[in-house]
Formats: structure tokens, sequence, C-alpha cells
């Protein structure tokens, strides 16, 4: 069955380790018949979400920004991709100010499979606090299930990636779909 898949790179550094590790899964995918988008969640206008709840009634939030439009993809995705470098132990702000802003529809991004890039300059060690803060959301989404985890460990320099592994983690995850 062909699958939409949804990958949403965090990354503020186009062309960097995270989003090179996307493109591979990308690549992956289609040659597995699949058919994906690649969202740079940088280029999208999102703002921090203001715990107002204002959303708990209607399911839409009072911010008139583009996560409205991003709720949307997610919730059509069969399979999402969460891909973030990591900074200080944890996630990039553009991906958990994104994740923040998923609180009006997340119970209606269900019945997703989910793969998680993570690129550090550490080892795969050090990205352990960043994944579990990704799996956590993943957690709170009904019947979520993490496909798998690539890490690009060892990484810092602008395409240092790509003469890694994780480029094949990366690609089998891809076909796996």
């Amino acid at each position: 069955m062909n699958k939409k898949v949804l990958v949403l790179a965090g990354s503020p550094r186009k062309g960097g380790n995270s989003d090179l590790l996307c493109d591979e899964l990308i690549r992956g995918a289609q040659e597995s018949g699949n058919t994906a988008e690649k969202i740079y969640v940088q280029d999208w206008k999102i703002a921090p979400c203001r715990a107002c709840y204002a959303c708990r009634g209607t399911g839409s939030c009072v911010q008139k920004d583009d996560m409205a439009q991003l709720l949307e993809k997610m919730i059509d995705a069969d399979v999402i991709v969460l891909a973030t470098p990591v900074y200080f132990y944890s996630m990039d702000g553009q991906m958990k100010t994104m994740i923040d802003r998923t609180l009006p529809r997340y119970m209606e991004i269900k019945n997703k499979e989910f793969f998680l890039i993570a690129t550090a300059a550490a080892g795969a060690e050090a990205m352990e606090r960043t994944i579990d803060s990704l799996r956590g959301f993943t957690d709170c989404l009904p019947n979520a299930k993490v496909r798998g985890v690539i890490y690009g460990a060892g990484v810092y320099r602008k395409g240092e990636v790509a003469r890694t592994k994780a480029m094949k983690d990366a690609f089998r995850a891809g076909q796996s779909i």
C-alpha cells in the first residue's frame, strides 16, 4: 500500500546533517512506492503556544499562522518523520514550538507510524534525552508507533553525516515504509 510520508525537518540549516538524513529516508520511501513531502519547519510561521487553552472547546487555535495547515498535513499523513539537530541535549526550538502547537488537534494525529532522526557532534548516548522528548510527544498520540530511530552521531560540520552509517540507516528506514 502506498503511504503518505510527511517529513518535518526541524533544523534551521538546510543541507545540514539532519536534512541529509531526511533526504535519504525520503529516497528510500519513494523507491518503495510511497509519496513523501518534506517541510522545513523554520519556513512556516508558527508562533509559540500561549497556553490560553481556548482550543480546548473549539479544536482551533486563536493564533492565525501556518500551524493549522501543518496540523492538517500531520493528520492526513500515514507516516511522520521528526528530524532535529541536538541543541544542548534537546530538540531545536523550531521542532519544540511545532510540537507544542499541535495541542488543538493532537488527538486527531492518530494511528501514525513515526521515525525519529537526531544529529549531534556527540555520540548516540548524548542524544537519548532528545529522543526521549520526541517519544514523549508520540506517547501522547493515540495509537502512535515509533518504527525507527536514526542517530547521526559524531557529526558537527555541515555534510559530515554523508560519510556515516546513519545514511544507510535512513535509506533502509525509508525502504521499510
